[in-house]
């Protein structure tokens, strides 16, 4: 990340989605879990607050958005990801399949950030991109063996994923 605004955004929505999966994660987790989901929800949304704050603070320092082209790319990309886990999810809860939402969201969302990494300027991507696919691939097996829903785990892993882009996009927007 080139811009402190950009890294700053990032925090700000890495942290806010971080809270929607450790509150997906809640459908029905074990018990032992609410506590510590409850947590990281909370730290999620003060990383995004603070990502946000910086945000504004740096708001005309420039963005990698602001490239000819870029933001187009961005929507265009963001549209797809939308549409495609729309789809998926309307298509598994038409099929009876709604516990394999979760997975399926987790991966698309992490399939997303191949693309967006070029438009973004974000080498940061390409990791989370990789958890979050494992995540989504991972999550059913071990919740099926736990014997919980996979939406607690998808929203555990994703929510850990994207909670560490978030902190360390903090830090990078508060050391430039």
């Amino acid at each position: 990340m080139n811009h402190v605004r950009d890294a700053a955004m990032t925090a700000l929505i890495f942290g806010f989605f971080a809270s929607a999966w450790f509150g997906w994660a809640q459908e029905a987790p074990p018990a032992a879990w609410k506590k510590w989901l409850g947590i990281a929800g909370g730290v999620s949304i003060a990383v995004s607050l603070a990502g946000g704050i910086l945000a504004w603070q740096h708001w005309s320092d420039g963005s990698a958005l602001s490239e000819p082209g870029a933001m187009r790319r961005y929507g265009i990309i963001v549209g797809i990801e939308c549409v495609a886990a729309a789809a998926g999810a309307l298509v598994l809860g038409l099929r009876g399949k709604r516990e394999l939402i979760a997975p399926w969201v987790c991966l698309v969302v992490g399939v997303h950030f191949i693309p967006l990494a070029g438009p973004l300027q974000s080498p940061i991507l390409f990791p989370l991109a990789v958890a979050m696919t494992l995540v989504a691939a991972g999550a059913t097996p071990l919740a099926r063996k736990r014997d919980i829903p996979p939406s607690a785990t998808t929203g555990v892993g994703a929510g850990v994923s994207l909670l560490t882009c978030a902190v360390a996009a903090l830090i990078i927007a508060v050391t430039r």
